[in-house]
């Protein structure tokens, strides 16, 4: 029987991250400097196009765009991996909307190193699954962003990571706890140890997680606050936790 606890000759050991709709809490985890957000799945919005049918690509234009419809944006993170353009590698859908179509394709690259996946939120809560698990029971889905490599699902690690890989990069991700809470995790530029890929799945199952999805590396950027209307990266999709509704 696997034991989820020793996985690959490594300890894991319970880390706390409390649920938050703050900005994002920095903490330096098995070497590595990281930036943590849990949230509630009904905060989180995933936008690519704005009001005139454009790419937004960037967070002062994503920012705009969603506080135009009255609510207030707290925290952005890019989204998947996209192509020339800003244009998605595969599914995206916004408000309910499917302005990109699902990806089954073959191809090389981190989006395509099988099995990839897709991170949703429908009106049963927030998920991760396999892209060919898509759609299944998966109704009413308000938003969505397909991505890859899977870094969990069903608690297990993608078989193609290698523990002792020397590529070690800047990485962000997100991931579902068992509780059914989101997990935005991204690890700092700046740390003196950046994580490989096995590394990065690790941690989202000592987070709690049982599934999780790579999004992209090394221009993934997290930000909070004022740093919302200062020049970004340009991205193809864009994550967003929203303050709760009053």
């Amino acid at each position: 029987m696997l034991n989820l606890r020793r996985l690959a000759g490594v300890v894991l050991s319970a880390i706390a991250v409390s649920v938050s709709s703050a900005a994002p809490e920095r903490r330096e985890i098995n070497g590595v400097d990281y930036h943590l957000l849990k949230t509630s799945p009904e905060s989180v919005e995933i936008v690519w196009k704005g009001a005139t049918d454009e790419p937004l690509r960037t967070f002062p234009q994503a920012k705009e765009y969603l506080e135009a419809t009255g609510r207030t944006v707290e925290t952005l993170m890019n989204g998947g991996i996209f192509e020339p353009g800003g244009i998605p590698s595969g599914l995206l859908i916004q408000s309910g909307k499917e302005l990109n179509p699902v990806n089954r394709r073959d191809g090389k690259g981190n989006f395509f190193l099988k099995p990839n996946g897709i991170f949703l939120i429908s009106k049963d809560g927030a998920a991760v699954i396999d892209t060919t698990e898509y759609p299944g029971k998966h109704a009413s889905i308000r938003c969505a962003v397909q991505s890859g490599p899977l870094l969990l699902r069903n608690s297990r690690i993608h078989p193609a990571f290698n523990a002792d890989s020397e590529s070690r990069l800047h990485r962000n991700g997100v991931g579902v706890t068992k509780d059914g809470k989101v997990l935005f995790v991204m690890s700092d530029r700046r740390s003196p140890k950046l994580p490989n890929l096995h590394e990065f799945a690790s941690l989202f199952l000592e987070l709690g997680c049982a599934d999780a999805l790579f999004l992209d590396g090394d221009l993934s950027q997290m930000r909070s606050g004022g740093e919302l209307d200062k020049y970004s990266n340009q991205f193809g999709s864009i994550i967003a936790v929203m303050k709760p509704a009053d």
